[in-house]
């Protein structure tokens, strides 16, 4: 991709930064309160957007969650260019959030939400380095 063409998708990479870290704030917040089920969300949320603006980076958009995931596998993952545990760290959020969000009787508790915060933060800070050290966008 050339540098005008990351020019042109910077203004949206930074868009879903932005969302990934508002959504890291959401799920400290909604941790503290006890609002598990609810960070739990919040920190796979960080996770997708994280990786959107990833995939945008590339020129790549997805609509489906799962979409998201298979582009940031194939485009990332599997050539190497970010470690095969962000992938398990995702893919493991995505299964949180899904449960927690649908499976009323599977409450999220205190030690998955942190956990998924825990995972979320090392995600999003992962991208934005290799964001940063890749294409010189910063959030």
């Amino acid at each position: 991709m050339s540098n005008n063409e990351i020019l042109e998708y910077r203004d949206q990479i930074n868009a879903y930064l932005r969302a990934s870290h508002r959504a890291l704030e959401a799920a400290r917040f909604n941790l503290a309160q006890g609002f598990y089920g609810t960070a739990t969300n919040r920190a796979y949320y960080a996770i997708f957007y994280a990786a959107s603006g990833l995939l945008w980076s590339q020129g790549i958009s997805r609509s489906k969650h799962t979409g998201v995931l298979a582009a940031f596998r194939h485009h990332f993952v599997k050539p190497g260019l970010i470690e095969w545990e962000y992938s398990e760290l995702y893919g493991a959020a995505m299964e949180s959030r899904i449960s927690s969000d649908y499976e009323i009787t599977l409450q999220a508790d205190r030690l998955l939400a942190a956990k998924s915060l825990e995972a979320a933060q090392r995600f999003v800070d992962r991208i934005t380095a290799y964001l940063d050290q890749t294409k010189g966008i910063r959030p």
